[in-house]
């Protein structure tokens, strides 16, 4: 089972480590990794190409997490699709194949949590779009999906081994946010319509 696993965690890693933002902003003329916030996902694509630009970018994103899922689930069943998924957000945020500069792993973990936990997720993913329509802070909407969804599946699924796994993402997240955070206390973080700053 562990073989299963660490299967299932490679597959996920290597989907994640695809970025769309890159391959997106490279047909539009730009390097997404030296503009704006210099992040690969979906909110900095979003200031750099444009709606169009960070849709897509969230989209595929998306995608490539809910494939490792389900490959995921299809080798191992749901501790599968939880290897997976755990790895495809690694390979989001670390990409092997572009020099381990990439995203924050919102939209993939968007996928993650909703495919394998659907109403908890859905639960969370309401408040955290809530929370962007109220502060048009994209930040703080994203910790807000990964916070709430971990409290829902400590209190519906128990800590181990479902409230841990939650505990990893919403640490990942946290993590790749810290600039974000630094920025918000200080009170210079971009809203949505704002240009990133450097």
């Amino acid at each position: 089972m562990i073989g299963k696993l660490l299967l299932c965690a490679v597959i996920g890693y290597l989907l994640g480590s695809f970025s769309t933002g890159i391959l997106v902003s490279r047909k539009a003329g730009h390097d997404i990794r030296s503009e704006g916030s210099r992040n690969t996902g979906a909110s900095n694509a979003l200031r750099i190409l444009g709606l169009k630009g960070g849709a897509i970018t969230f989209l595929g994103d998306f995608l490539k997490a809910a494939l490792a899922v389900v490959a995921g689930l299809l080798i191992a069943g749901k501790f599968g699709g939880m290897a997976a998924g755990l790895g495809a957000v690694l390979g989001h945020n670390w990409p092997v194949f572009f020099r381990f500069q990439g995203g924050k792993g919102i939209a993939c973990s968007s996928a993650v949590l909703l495919i394998l936990f659907p109403w908890q997720g859905a639960v969370a993913a309401v408040l955290c779009l809530l929370v962007i329509w109220l502060t048009r802070y994209i930040s703080v909407g994203s910790l807000t999906l990964l916070t709430v969804f971990f409290l829902l599946l400590v209190f519906t699924m128990g800590v181990w081994p479902y409230g841990a796994w939650a505990f990893v993402l919403m640490a990942l997240g946290y993590y790749r946010h810290i600039p974000n955070l630094k920025r918000l206390k200080n009170g210079c973080e971009n809203k949505i319509g704002q240009k990133a700053k450097s």
